[in-house]
């Protein structure tokens, strides 16, 4: 297993340790998960999956909470804005 692993956020590659949840390229990317109603970049906030701030695309695949997730080479992560 490779110690790091690339992932795609926003078309952004970002190299992170293999063990690193998505929410971790999120942030090393500096980008926002998602924007709040009133247009406030929202982010991870509880880190274990319970306030849903989080919430990304993974592959393709809507509302995946980012703090939940590990990373995988390849991966591709698209905010939700």
């Amino acid at each position: 297993m490779p110690s790091d692993v690339t992932v795609n956020v926003n078309g952004i590659p970002v190299v992170v340790p293999s063990h690193a949840t998505v929410a971790v390229a999120v942030v090393l990317a500096r980008q926002a998960c998602r924007m709040s109603v009133s247009g406030e970049p929202r982010g991870p906030l509880c880190g274990m999956g319970i306030c849903f701030e989080c919430r990304v695309a993974i592959d393709g695949k809507s509302h995946c909470r980012s703090c939940q997730v590990m990373c995988e080479q390849g991966m591709e992560v698209n905010t939700e804005k």
